[in-house]
This record gives structure tokens, C-alpha cells and sequence, in this order.
């Protein structure tokens, strides 16, 4: 059916892991002619621009290259500070929003601002997940889970705020309902990593599969002549201040014959600290990572759910060294799924990551299985399956 133009506002927070998964579905939806404006701060407005959408830009609480900073690895600090960044932002963009009231709200997994607004609003909302969502019997665990962090005088804390930050906005809502039970949601992932994929409700959460697309907002990247093997190494964008790590990496990849590394740095760590490296790196503090995972044979990552998306979709072997949070469980889906190994961080010694990329290379079963994992990725409707599902939530 054919939808008149509207007004979408996408809300989420200011981290690239959050952003990049609804990119490609903004750009469609413009390129469809709706208008969409986008929640950002200054450090991603570009890549909002180039995509089509018109930037509202607010200040923020949460790490940024401007703001310096990191993020925490305990889980009630962590949670602690979106709930900080949410009430910080929602008068900024409620302001801003105040004459320009949108047709539909569209919000990831961190844009609580959003869901505060549609609901105030009374228009139609769809989570964009880049994560896993719930299952049917799932919600039953969220009282256990709430138990365990007021344990902790954090936790109660935590639980005390958001209960009152939500009634401030006239919602009756349990907090850990608010946040994991969506009305209606876009998942970014493949339905092949969701646990108890089975037991997921149809009617409300429709597995896309990674929104991609060109990423043409960023620069390029072109492999080297002569490289026969390219190895991808990055922390991602977040908990990547590991400099024994990365000489780890110069030790394991150092003058291996053939291969040419990538190493991201990632902001916090200069790569002029890490002394003289190996003829065969090229180090970066940032670096256009889909346009190198493209081109690379293996991906050593800390299995950020975007990093991991973008390692099955272009169906590159990967050795995951999760750092914190869900990446844990990212690791342990990729070597369930046999498209990669699952190195503890403790353990990730030269010898050791070395052995895990060569025997990862050498598997031809692991080179099918990440073929077949590409094509299922590929088959689930990506982009243009999301924009339908979001376009037939506009009246």
C-alpha cells in the first residue's frame, strides 16, 4: 500500500553500536520521501546528514571523543548511566520537539527519551532492536533480576529514580518492563542468534536481519596489493583501552608471511604508545570498519552485537575477545553457530590468538558455515523489510 509522507523522529543515545543499525532504515525512509528527524549529538550529526535525515541535536552525559570518558563495566553503573543520559536529554528534546510533533516515533533500545514522548503524544512507536529481545516466559525472570540488583544500594538507588522519573511523565510502568517489553520492534540481528528464537512473539518483534547498506557517509578502505591475508583487529568503539592486548597482537601477528593487519586503537589508547609496530600493521585510532571487514579473512573482535553483525554478513571468520556487557554472549553465539572461536580475555595471549586465526582460516567447515550464516543474513530482508514494517504503523 502506498503511505503519504511523514514525520518519523528516531531517538537513541550517542554511541556508534546504537546508531549504525538504523542508518540504512533512515535512509530508505527518506529516499521514500518521509521526513525524519534524528536525535543526535554534534560527534554523529554528519552521518545523519548523509543519510537524509534532519539532526536535533542535544548535549549528553554518556563518553564521547569530545567529552572524553568511559563506560562502565559493572552492569548498575552501566544501566545507571542511560537512565542519567535519558533524563537528561528528555527536556532537550522535548523543546525541540514541542511544535514539530511527528506522525511516528521510531527508538533504540537506549532512546527511552522516545518512548516518553510517543506515548505523551499518543502516535504510533517501533523499537529498533540491534540486540536480543525477549521470549515468551522471559518477562517472568525480570522480578528475579531486579531482586539481585537491590542487593546493592546502587541498584536500589537505580530502581528508585526510574520508578519516579516515570511517574514525573505520567507513566505507570514497571522500569524493567518499560525497557525490555516493547509494543512493536525491528530486530537488527538474524533470528539465528536469538536464544529461544522459538518462543519469540511474531506479532510484536520481526527479525530483519543487519541494515548495512554502504556506509558511504564514511571513508573507504582498499587492501593492499600483495596482501594475501588481511586480519581485522578492533575492540569497537567502546571498552577498548587495552594496550597489553594490542602488543599481544603485535607479538602473535608480527611479520607473519602474507598477512597484513588492521589495528584499531580505538580513542583511548595513542598507537604511537604502543612503541614500534611490525611492518605488517597499519594502526589506527579510528577506522571505516565495515569497509574493512569486507575485504578481510579474519575479524579478531570484541563481539559488540554490531561488530558481530558485520562479520556474518559478510561472512568473515572471527575470533570474539569480549571485553564486557552482552558481549559475553555474543562470543558464545559465534562459536555456537560455527562461524568463529570464542577467546576469554584472560587467555587472549600472543600464542593463543595466533593458533585461533590460523585454525580458523585453515576450517573449511567454518568457511561454510559462515557462507550459509551470510546468506541466511542476506534472505531475512534487511533494510527494505524493516522500512515495511515501520511504514505499516503509519495511519
Amino acid at each position: 500500500m502506498q503511505r503519504h509522507p511523514a514525520h518519523i523522529a528516531m531517538f537513541t543515545v550517542p554511541a556508534a553500536g546504537h546508531i549504525h543499525p538504523s542508518l540504512e532504515i533512515v535512509r530508505e525512509l527518506t529516499a521514500r520521501g518521509h521526513r525524519v528527524t534524528y536525535t543526535v549529538t554534534d560527534e554523529f550529526a554528519a552521518a545523519v546528514e548523509a543519510v537524509g535525515a534532519e539532526p536535533v541535536l542535544y548535549s549528553t552525559t554518556m563518553p564521547s571523543a569530545a567529552g572524553g570518558g568511559e563506560y562502565p563495566e559493572e552492569e548498575i553503573p552501566a544501566i545507571t548511566m542511560f537512565l542519567d543520559e535519558a533524563v537528561h536529554v528528555l527536556p532537550q528534546v522535548k523543546a525541540a520537539y514541542e511544535d514539530d510533533r511527528p506522525d511516528l516515533v521510531l527508538y533504540d533500545i537506549g532512546g527511552w527519551p522516545g518512548l516518553v514522548l510517543a506515548r505523551r503524544w499518543g502516535v504510533p512507536v517501533v523499537q529498533i532492536s540491534p540486540t536480543y529481545v525477549a521470549w515468551k516466559g522471559s518477562e517472568e525472570s525480570l522480578p528475579a533480576v531486579a531482586e539481585a540488583r537491590m542487593r546493592d544500594p546502587r541498584g536500589v538507588e537505580y530502581y528508585a529514580r526510574f520508578s519516579a522519573w516515570l511517574a514525573e511523565n505520567h507513566i505507570d510502568a514497571d522500569p524493567d518492563r518499560f525497557v525490555a517489553l516493547p509494543e512493536r520492534c525491528v530486530v537488527t540481528i538474524p533470528k539465528a542468534l536469538q536464544p529461544n528464537a522459538e518462543l519469540v512473539d511474531g506479532h510484536v518483534y520481526t527479525f530483519v536481519g543487519p541494515c548495512l547498506g554502504d556506509r558511504s557517509h564514511q571513508e573507504g578502505w582498499e587492501r593492499p596489493a600483495g596482501a594475501a591475508k588481511v586480519l581485522l583487529i578492533s575492540l569497537g568503539s567502546s571498552y577498548n583501552n587495552e594496550p597489553g592486548f594490542y602488543r599481544a597482537c603485535f607479538e602473535a601477528f608480527g611479520g607473519l608471511a602474507g598477512w597484513h593487519v588492521v589495528l584499531n586503537t580505538g580513542r583511548h589508547v595513542a598507537p604511537a604508545s604502543l612503541g614500534t609496530a611490525p611492518a605488517n600493521f597499519e594502526l589506527h585510532s579510528w577506522i571505516p570498519q565495515l569497509a574493512v571487514v569486507r575485504q578481510a579473512d579474519a575479524f579478531i573482535t570484541q563481539a559488540g552485537m554490531g561488530s558481530v553483525m558485520e562479520g556474518l554478513a559478510c561472512g568473515v571468520p572471527m575470533v570474539a575477545v569480549p571485553q564486557a556487557v552482552d558481549q559475553f554472549a555474543n562470543a558464545e553465539a559465534i562459536a555456537r553457530l560455527g562461524a568463529g572461536r570464542h577467546v576469554a580475555k584472560q587467555e587472549a595471549t600472543a600464542a593463543v590468538l595466533r593458533e585461533a586465526v590460523l585454525s580458523l582460516i585453515g576450517d573449511p567447515g567454518v568457511a561454510r558455515r559462515s557462507r550459509e550464516l551470510r546468506e541466511e543474513l542476506r534472505a531475512a530482508g534487511g533494510t527494505l523489510r524493516a522500512v515495511s514494517v515501520i511504514e505499516s504503523y503509519l495511519s
